[in-house]
């Protein structure tokens, strides 16, 4: 969550900036700042009274030495106290109120984040590779699956329902090796791996963000207190909070896999078919904990060992940094990979990579000890590294044949013992 003091001290920069993501967040500003000024009114009287409470309880001794009555001491003491235990109660409502509202309000787009009302205004800033020329029309990765038999979405649905699919074969087998691939890639590159529940309770949601702006996507356990991941941003992410990180330790980066769920309930209609949005899916997450001053140079090198999946599978991608109007309700700073697929005819997007800054810190509790050991929020960043099935969908179509097979990149070729998919 945001910091009131920040609020407060940059309040039209704040509505001005947030604006910008297509609504305006000025009434929950204001009620914030109404609130923190109630606390701070609360606290100033309660510190007053506190002050007159010692004056009296020093002054008591005197006055029964002096033989003097005291009773009439003694019960003003006696209201007073009753006035300062209502007012801390007043204070700790007061605060409550003041969380739940800076809960509802998103990060501040950072300053390096251009305007933009959604996804078609996001710059563009480099392209890999260019897209392969086929000398016959390309089919659609789900054609392709089904075609060889390594991709069977029907079957799913009758034992499971829409946006799922079952692997089978050597679509199985892709899938197990585009992750061992990754987490090998990441972890060569000095991320230690991860391998973290698949279920997160109300707290840890909170500390992210998922809850409770996006509550409805969550898949929610019955009679429990715990929730089906959507990444595992949620878990690794968690994993440090209310603690304090030691200078030294920093930056932490994790890589972890896990499965992930969503319930897309705002995607009906979108990409139904296929691998790219479904309700269970494979990700490998990139996590990292740095410095307060570290965040922008981490966000840069996390982006770039994103990349480097892709460029070691032969996938030709672009970056494009996202508008105030597409960031991520926790981003301050949001950058897309987005791959090539020949049948969507455009790049599609398949790692975002976050600077979260100390919003989810904040929220999680999550601190550092700068080089003073004096204790401050810790920046959080994660990215996907990327999405697995997603990057499945993509070596399906840019890697088809002729006649309907499927070459396997060099690099995965150790994990799948052969070359080619028919």
């Amino acid at each position: 969550m945001l910091d009131v003091k920040f609020i407060r001290e940059n309040t039209e920069k704040c509505k001005t900036r947030l604006a910008m993501r297509g609504k305006s967040y000025d009434e929950e500003i204001d009620t914030a700042l109404a609130l923190d000024q109630k606390r701070r009114d609360i606290i100033g009287k309660v510190e007053a009274m506190k002050a007159e409470q010692n004056k009296v309880s020093k002054s008591i001794p005197q006055l029964k030495k002096a033989g003097e009555d005291v009773s009439a001491v003694l019960a003003q003491m006696k209201e007073l106290s009753q006035e300062v235990k209502a007012l801390d109660a007043e204070q700790a409502e007061v605060e409550q109120q003041l969380h739940d509202t800076l809960l509802t309000i998103p990060n501040v787009p950072a300053d390096k984040v251009p305007e933009g009302a959604d996804d078609t205004c996001n710059p563009e800033l480099r392209r890999w590779s260019e897209p392969r020329a086929f000398d016959f029309e390309p089919k659609a990765h789900w054609d392709i699956g089904k075609d060889l038999g390594i991709l069977d979405p029907d079957t799913a649905a009758k034992v499971t329902g829409s946006r799922f699919h079952f692997y089978k074969g050597m679509g199985a087998r892709l899938e197990r090796a585009v992750i061992n691939y990754f987490l090998n890639t990441h972890t060569d590159n000095g991320y230690t791996e991860i391998l973290p529940p698949f279920m997160a309770n109300t707290a840890s949601m909170t500390g992210t963000g998922q809850l409770p702006k996006f509550a409805e996507d969550m898949y929610h356990l019955e009679n429990t207190d715990q929730y089906l991941i959507p990444t595992a941003e949620v878990p690794v992410t968690n994993m440090y909070r209310d603690d304090i990180i030691p200078a030294e330790q920093l930056p932490i980066r994790y890589a972890a896999y896990s499965a992930c769920f969503r319930g897309e309930a705002g995607a009906a209609g979108r990409d139904a078919r296929g691998l790219i949005r479904q309700h269970q899916f494979n990700k490998v997450e990139l996590v990292n904990f740095t410095a307060p001053e570290d965040s922008w140079n981490q966000l840069e090198n996390l982006t770039h060992e994103a990349e480097a999946v892709l460029q070691g599978l032969g996938l030709p991608y672009r970056v494009v940094i996202l508008c105030t109007g597409d960031v991520g309700f926790s981003s301050a700073c949001t950058y897309d990979i987005e791959v090539w697929m020949p049948s969507y005819g455009r790049y599609v997007e398949i790692s975002s990579c976050s600077n979260f800054l100390d919003y989810q810190a904040r929220r999680a509790n999550i601190r550092c000890r700068n080089e003073q050991g004096k204790p401050q929020y810790a920046h959080t960043l994660n990215g996907s590294g990327v999405a697995v099935g997603r990057t499945v969908a993509a070596i399906l179509e840019n890697y088809q044949n002729a006649d309907g097979s499927v070459t396997v990149p060099e690099a995965l070729r150790g994990f799948m013992g052969t070359d080619i998919i028919k």
